[in-house]
């Protein structure tokens, strides 16, 4: 699994930030990026929280 923010959607409520930080950070720009490039099988549920619940729907789960 890889997670990807869509930089043009992003309005940097930086929820996703607070639901998995060793995830995602908020860059100084105040957008969210995602520092892994794979997810681990133990935080696909965290990932699928973090889509669910960002407000600009900026968040993409990708299969591998």
């Amino acid at each position: 699994m890889k997670v990807r923010v869509n930089p043009e959607i992003c309005a940097g409520f930086g929820i996703c930030t607070g639901i998995a930080p060793h995830v995602f950070e908020l860059h100084d720009d105040g957008y969210a990026v995602a520092v892994l490039d794979d997810i681990a099988p133990e935080d696909q549920d965290l990932m699928l929280r973090a889509e669910s619940q960002c407000p600009a729907r900026a968040i993409a789960i990708l299969e591998d």
